[in-house]
């Protein structure tokens, strides 16, 4: 009888977190997904949240990288980047996106840049390399990749985060960026090289947490959104990545308890998968955030369904 009973609530326990895989990552506090396909594995580069529960502010002191081959189950390789990789940089370990070529990854960060001869202080956006996806990285370049005296459309000094990478089908790169406002510019071939001026887009609702992607013929742009409070997931599509962008309206609606979010996009195995965070585990919140991945779908013209978000994530069949 005993032996029945346990087996009846090993069942029900294992049924319960079937049914509850996100947040996807629960030892640790993670956000701000990006992720990558390599050699048929995912790679999940994160954020990672320590603020206590207490605190009113962010509190972020590296970068994680995740893999899996399945979403459901995932291997955490620990801290593979910090602000101190950087000899210039100071302060917190913000969204960041990690993108290969030819053989290499080039993880751009953003976090904040030390006061010193070239720059007053402010948000920078740095990229470091590795000839692996979970490292170990080094700084690419020595020195910034953007500083806040590039961008002077905003005055305030943290616009320059959230970097988005991708390699258009010609082989030419972009780089997506900016709290306020959003820029972009192309990267040379090298990828730590900047190809040309600096330019600006003001989509509708933009505030901050971009993610750039191509699908078949349409370009997209999805980004964080201050039409409300807290930040919901807006996005605008174009025929070609240096626009016009046509807006196209809300695709994900506020998160549980957390104020911010943040989008990242993949197509894995023949279907779609949009990436976020939340503040949903125990002791989360705005600076304690969990990441979280549902099932994505577009219609037939190429615009996306709203998203829906459950708390069984994609374990669920």
């Amino acid at each position: 009888m005993k032996k029945n009973i346990l087996i009846t609530i090993s069942l029900v326990f294992s049924c319960f977190l079937a049914s509850a895989q996100n947040p996807i990552i629960k030892h640790i506090f993670t956000a701000d997904p990006a992720p990558i396909i390599y050699r048929d594995t995912v790679f999940l580069f994160t954020s990672h949240d320590t603020a206590s529960v207490s605190a009113t502010n962010y509190k972020m002191p590296d970068w994680h990288v995740f893999s899996s081959t399945d979403l459901v189950n995932w291997k955490d390789y620990g801290a593979a980047l910090s602000p101190k990789t950087f000899s210039w940089a100071t302060g917190d370990a913000y969204a960041a996106q990690c993108i290969e070529r030819d053989g290499k990854f080039y993880w751009f960060v953003s976090t904040f840049h030390k006061k010193d001869g070239r720059s007053n202080g402010g948000a920078a956006i740095g990229v470091a390399v590795s000839d692996h996806p979970t490292g170990p990285y080094k700084d690419a370049i020595g020195k910034a990749l953007i500083i806040n005296e590039m961008t002077i459309d905003l005055k305030h000094a943290w616009d320059d985060i959230d970097p988005t990478v991708m390699i258009d089908d010609d082989g030419q790169a972009y780089m997506f960026w900016g709290n306020g406002s959003c820029r972009w510019v192309k990267l040379k071939k090298n990828m730590i090289e900047l190809d040309g001026e600096i330019n600006i887009i003001t989509p509708k609702n933009y505030i901050e947490g971009p993610w750039v992607y191509k699908r078949k013929d349409l370009y997209y742009l999805l980004y964080a959104s201050k039409g409300t409070k807290p930040e919901m997931i807006e996005y605008c599509t174009a025929k070609s990545i240096t626009g016009p962008w046509t807006y196209q309206g809300i695709i994900q609606e506020n998160v549980p308890n957390s104020f911010t979010t943040h989008p990242g996009v993949l197509d894995y195995k023949g279907k779609s998968y949009f990436f976020y965070h939340n503040g949903s585990l125990p002791t989360g919140g705005s600076y304690r955030r969990s990441i979280c991945i549902d099932e994505m779908f577009y219609n037939a013209d190429g615009t996306i369904q709203k998203i829906i978000q459950t708390t069984g994530g994609v374990a669920v069949k």
